[in-house]
């Protein structure tokens, strides 16, 4: 008995911190930025795409996150003050850079990366409830998969200055942000551009919500996983996560328990749950969902940099394509488009074709 409570006092961190970051979450919504997207790693480096001027406007925002670099920074803070910096690398590093390009833009059919995906279920946005599944399904033959052979391989650790590279380049964009006429972003005018929180604001609760994360270790796809393989530290994070979200933004006023009416949302379920599928499958091969990338750059893992230079490339591409769009709308005259649908119907496949060619692969090198 001692035994087990001994186990439980462990989780309650992690558990605070998952509950605490649904409430910082649902904050910045309340604090300006755009719905149910208080957190949302595809989102964050789609719109630093377009702080590059990439994306092609009016449909694409063209913003920079301090939100993101605070992610980062906190992370980075709390594997430094626990002495826990281990910088890694040298993993299959064009394929995760693949997988990244693939996650960003099925981010932008869903709407949202997997962590966007558990604040629309804590907003009320039914839609995202209907497409849960979907993301649950992708994970569940992810590992199947893996049980038969698919792998990644190891990361090995490296010299600390080359974990330090992925941090130091988010610090250079907030100067270059700070500085201004380098970067589009909150900085310069709080009424105008694309919904957000005063920049400040924004950059502080990042770091809290960066050091939350890395302390816990949470992942989406980690989350998921359990469905499958029993345990439940991460599944009751989620759910307080959840819970923490709801509670906010309930008293915040920007609940809205509805299929109708969601803001950055469409109801075109079908493509929701394989747009969720995809995104879930390639978070698992590749070791992690966008926000669990993010983090996993402030901890000094050189392989996760490159993945989210993948997610931020997808999330580009899926608005700058001249004669197919990519990227849904919100509901109404949006929603999914012709592109989105064609290009998860065919990424699904060859994701999975991709995965069974390691997996004969690993097979051969074994006999």
């Amino acid at each position: 008995m001692l035994r087990s409570n001994l186990s439980v006092l462990r989780l309650w961190p992690a558990f605070v911190a998952l509950f605490t970051v649904g409430v910082l979450a649902a904050w910045l919504v309340a604090a300006g930025n755009p719905g149910n997207m208080g957190v949302c790693g595809a989102c964050f480096l789609r719109d630093l795409s377009g702080a590059f001027g990439f994306n092609a406007p009016p449909k694409a925002p063209r913003i920079f996150r301090p939100e993101l670099v605070g992610i980062v920074l906190g992370a980075l803070f709390w594997r430094l003050v626990t002495r826990r910096f281990e910088a890694r690398t040298g993993s299959f590093a064009v394929t995760r850079f693949a997988l990244g390009i693939v996650m960003g833009v099925a981010a932008m059919v869903f709407l949202g990366c997997p962590f966007r995906m558990l604040q629309r279920l804590g907003g009320g946005d039914l839609n995202a409830w209907v497409a849960l599944p979907g993301f649950i399904a992708g994970v569940g033959v992810a590992r199947m998969l893996e049980r038969r052979g698919y792998h990644l391989g190891k990361t090995q650790v490296v010299t600390p200055l080359l974990g330090l590279v992925g941090p130091l380049l988010y610090v250079v964009l907030l100067v270059l942000f700070l500085l201004g006429g380098f970067l589009m972003g909150p900085g310069m005018s709080e009424t105008t551009g694309p919904a957000h929180a005063l920049w400040s604001t924004a950059l502080i609760v990042g770091v809290g919500v960066g050091v939350a994360l890395s302390q816990s270790g949470f992942c989406a796809i980690a989350a998921a996983r359990q469905v499958f393989t029993g345990g439940g530290r991460m599944l009751a994070a989620a759910a307080l996560f959840v819970l923490g979200y709801a509670l906010t933004a309930l008293i915040s006023g920007k609940a809205n328990w509805a299929f109708e009416g969601q803001p950055v949302a469409h109801g075109d379920w079908l493509w929701n749950f394989l747009a969720l599928a995809l995104l879930g499958l390639c978070g698992a091969f590749a070791g992690g969902c966008p926000v669990r990338q993010i983090v996993l750059t402030g901890e000094g893992n050189g392989d996760a940099a490159v993945t989210t230079g993948g997610i931020l490339i997808g999330g580009a591409l899926a608005h700058n394509f001249s004669m197919i769009s990519i990227a849904s709308g919100p509901a109404g005259p949006g929603g999914t488009t012709d592109g989105g649908r064609l290009f998860v119907a065919l990424a699904i496949p060859l994701v999975l074709l991709y995965a069974y060619g390691v997996m004969r692969s690993a097979k051969s090198t074994r006999a």
